[in-house]
């Protein structure tokens, strides 16, 4: 089964349209935290204008690498505001409905690099002077890898009974949870219109397919997962 997100991807007219608004949430005491990037690809001086971390264009290992980077710089700085997981909370926007396409790689590099003020007040800092970069590569892709809460929630039921299961493992068959978990994955879709969801089930899937023992952190990600999507 395909999973349908609740909404389509908004366009960067509707996302403007949104910022225009105005936000309660004002940005503006909240200082850059430096964001550790080693293991990632150097890009060069000149900022790109397309998300180079993408697997299709570099490669799995490096799109994986680019997510665990991007998720600890975002949490940082910008979960604060736009909530953790990228749930935004209402005050600030919702950035998984940031299309993972060039126009709106365009757009997320700018507002990164220049921040964001409205009527005298610093809703966003400027991150260009204290963050590279790859970290601001890194955090797009997190960000555009997030998975449709609402699709978690429809195997919430499963997931928590696969979370118990590993908890309580007494020699289960991992290669037949790993697949299914796989399965789950196969059908939670991005918000960004990005091919594939960093989704609880297939990093819990990967944790378990790489080490079979590893049943308490398969556990912990399902369980922090499920929480962040309730």
């Amino acid at each position: 089964m395909t999973h349908q997100p609740r909404l389509p991807a908004l366009s960067m007219t509707a996302l403007a349209l949104v910022l225009a608004a105005g936000s309660a949430l004002a940005h503006g005491d909240v200082a850059p935290q430096p964001v550790d990037t080693a293991g990632l690809p150097e890009v060069g001086e000149d900022w790109l204008t397309e998300n180079p971390y993408r697997a299709d264009a570099a490669g799995e290992e490096t799109w994986l690498r680019a997510i665990q980077i991007g998720a600890s710089g975002y949490t940082q700085n910008c979960a604060r505001c736009h909530g953790l997981e990228v749930i935004s909370g209402g005050l600030a926007p919702d950035l998984r409905y940031l299309e993972a396409s060039e126009y709106d790689d365009e757009w997320f590099v700018e507002r990164f690099r220049l921040g964001y003020t409205q009527g005298g007040i610093t809703k966003m800092p400027a991150f260009e002077e204290v963050l590279n970069q790859e970290a601001a590569w890194a955090i797009r892709t997190y960000i555009e890898t997030r998975p449709d809460d609402l699709a978690i929630g429809e195997v919430s039921d499963e997931l928590k009974a696969m979370r118990d299961a590993l908890l309580d493992a007494d020699g289960d068959d991992e290669a037949a949870m790993v697949d299914r978990l796989m399965d789950i994955a196969s059908t939670i879709e991005t918000l960004s219109g990005a091919p594939v969801a960093d989704s609880i089930a297939l990093r819990a899937a990967r944790v378990l397919e790489a080490d079979p023992t590893a049943h308490k952190k398969a556990a912990e990600i399902l369980t922090v997962g499920l929480s962040a999507a309730q």
